[in-house]
């Protein structure tokens, strides 16, 4: 089965076509209209494994915040539609990820359960032009759409820059494991016999 999903999103803030699959090999295609997120999505999708397209238009002419927040909308929805019925995924995932002095770790429960537990303090207020505020924006939204419970702990960093990567690289293998179909998982890992 093709665990794959198409959103789009169309506000008088954003307009967005986003198409996510689970089971890729780690190409993407960014119009993000914001170049640090496609930056760091870029890595996201590199390091787990997905497949991830995004045309966004948005009123980056006032800053980048609707574009960001809702690109994180769609693709948390996108991730949860992909999923479908969760039936055999490992359902955690958790990935340590150094960049240079920085040392990110992400631990995700695909849970259904929304919750962002975010431990990251960033030197800097912006990187290039991109607020860094809006990381935890991102994540946040992330989070609540996918219905996942997700936590991000940066350990140690002196640049922002390093962590932030960190953080989306660390993101994307976690969500490779937690989204990994196991042969020996029978339905989904819940003794509640749902997710």
């Amino acid at each position: 089965m093709e665990r794959e999903a198409s959103i789009e999103r169309n506000t008088n803030e954003t307009k967005i076509r986003l198409a996510f699959a689970i089971d890729g090999d780690g190409r993407s295609n960014l119009e993000t209209g914001v170049p640090f997120m496609s930056h760091m999505l870029d890595l996201f999708t590199k390091h787990g494994l997905f497949n991830l397209t995004i045309d966004a238009k948005g009123d980056i002419e006032v800053d980048d915040h609707h574009t960001t927040e809702d690109i994180g909308i769609c693709l948390g929805q996108a991730l949860l539609e992909a999923l479908g019925d969760k039936q055999g995924i490992k359902r955690y995932g958790n990935s340590f990820v150094p960049m240079d002095e920085a040392l990110a770790q992400v631990v995700v429960d695909l849970s259904n359960r929304p919750h962002l537990e975010m431990r990251a303090e960033f030197p800097a207020q912006k990187v290039g032009t991109f607020d860094t505020e809006l990381v935890h924006e991102f994540l946040w939204k992330l989070a609540l759409e996918a219905r996942m419970n997700l936590h991000v702990i940066v350990h140690y960093g002196k640049n922002t820059h390093h962590i932030i990567e960190a953080i989306f690289k660390a993101l994307g293998r976690a969500l490779d494991e937690a989204t990994t179909v196991d042969p020996r998982i029978k339905g989904v890992p819940s003794t509640k016999g749902m997710l």
